[in-house]
């Protein structure tokens, strides 16, 4: 657990120095901003090898369970975990009303992805990974709101981004059906 821990650390403390802009700007004045990129990056890495090693080594060693969720919110997940991908196709996708609508697209995913994951899972470590994951981006959401980055533009109507956002977020949630077992080990139907 301990190598879980020291992975969201640095993973999530790395990415809350965005949030510090006066320190950011520091470092990049200190460092030039290719250089302060790189370190970011390889900082980012090795906090989210740290992750999978630690959740991994977590899991091999057996679940400690805290509480025991209903069926009914393995269903509730899926949902919210298809919203999440639509949501981060929204991020990449042209301009359009979900990527107004959230106005930080990528921050709604990370939290409909970790808010998914706590209401499927109830065991310890779960908690920890998903719950970090959520504060950390409820926290930089309001980070991002004091700074007055507004995000995403309003838009109207639906239109040719959100179209692209529903089409791969759905194929990418299908995907992921799939894949979980695989990537991650465990199965979701």
């Amino acid at each position: 657990m301990a190598i879980l821990i020291a992975g969201l650390v640095i993973f999530l403390g790395v990415h809350t120095l965005t949030t510090l802009r006066e320190t950011r700007a520091g470092l990049i004045s200190r460092l030039g901003e290719g250089p302060y990129k790189g370190l970011y990056s390889l900082v980012a890495a090795v906090g989210l090898g740290l992750i999978v090693w630690g959740f991994g080594t977590y899991r091999s060693g057996g679940y400690i369970p805290v509480w025991d969720p209903p069926t009914w919110t393995r269903h509730v997940a899926m949902l919210l975990v298809w919203i999440a991908f639509i949501a981060l196709a929204a991020t990449y996708a042209p301009a359009g009303k979900i990527k107004g609508l959230l106005r930080h697209p990528m921050l709604n995913a990370v939290k409909f992805w970790a808010l998914a994951h706590l209401l499927a899972n109830g065991d310890l470590g779960s908690i920890i990974l998903f719950g970090s994951v959520l504060a950390w981006a409820s926290w930089d959401r309001i980070a991002v709101r004091r700074r007055g980055d507004a995000g995403a533009p309003r838009v109207a109507r639906f239109n040719r981004g959100d179209a692209i956002a529903v089409v791969v977020g759905t194929l990418a949630a299908v995907a992921m059906l799939f894949l979980h077992p695989i990537i991650i080990g465990v199965p979701i139907i």
